[in-house]
């Protein structure tokens, strides 16, 4: 049974990559609408890096909030604040297992895309790095004044289609641009005629990075 003031607290989360105890750095993976931790965590085969561990959550009913991430905030609440505990969670146990965030990087698509720029803008520190693929801030509006403190030069990248049916490019475009005013080494990629999905390109950013935080955690 969920509980209904936190949905996502308790459900299952799922582990591949390294040995937790052997890992030179760890990759929150956080899964898009209708779909769960099994799905997102497979991208950690086409990542492809054996020495990170994968950890990946589960949404209560395959949906971390109900409504757009364009809609007021009180609408997608509470499954908002629970989607953002569970990442912070995930961070703490980690942390725990001497992982701190600069090895940490978080990565989503989609509602999980949303849910990565929403934790590291309201949770902001050196993070090993942040990847929205397909995604931005959450909110009716946004604004930089929403979001205290400093990213300390978090690597972050945004990738998104021009013509994504869910997520408008103006929306990801004022996400990146809040992410550089946080201090975030943003790249932003806009695909043309991209579609809803994920492109090799945005791999090859992925795997540059965690090349870059791998090395870094060593």
């Amino acid at each position: 049974m969920s509980d209904p003031s936190d949905p996502h607290k308790g459900q299952p989360v799922l582990r591949a990559g390294a040995d937790l105890g052997e890992a030179k750095a760890a990759m929150i993976m956080l899964h898009g609408r209708g779909a769960d931790a099994a799905d997102i965590i497979g991208l950690s085969d086409v990542i492809g890096r054996t020495d990170i561990v994968y950890v990946a959550p589960e949404a209560f009913g395959h949906t971390w909030y109900p409504y757009s991430f364009l809609a007021p905030v009180a609408r997608n609440e509470p499954g908002r604040t629970s989607a953002l505990s569970v990442i912070a969670m995930l961070v703490e146990k980690l942390g725990e297992a001497k992982l701190p965030p600069e090895k940490i990087a978080i990565l989503g698509f989609s509602q999980g895309a949303c849910l990565t720029m929403e934790f590291v803008a309201r949770n902001p520190r050196r993070y090993g790095g942040a990847f929205a693929l397909s995604g931005g801030l959450i909110g009716e509006t946004i604004a930089r004044a929403d979001y205290p403190g400093s990213l300390d030069g978090t690597p972050i990248f945004i990738g998104c289609s021009d013509v994504d049916p869910h997520i408008p490019v103006e929306r990801v475009r004022q996400s990146a641009e809040i992410a550089r005013g946080l201090g975030g080494d943003v790249t932003e990629k806009i695909y043309p005629g991209m579609g809803h999905t994920i492109v090799e390109d945005e791999i090859v950013h992925i795997r540059r990075m965690l090349e870059a935080m791998a090395g870094a955690a060593g």
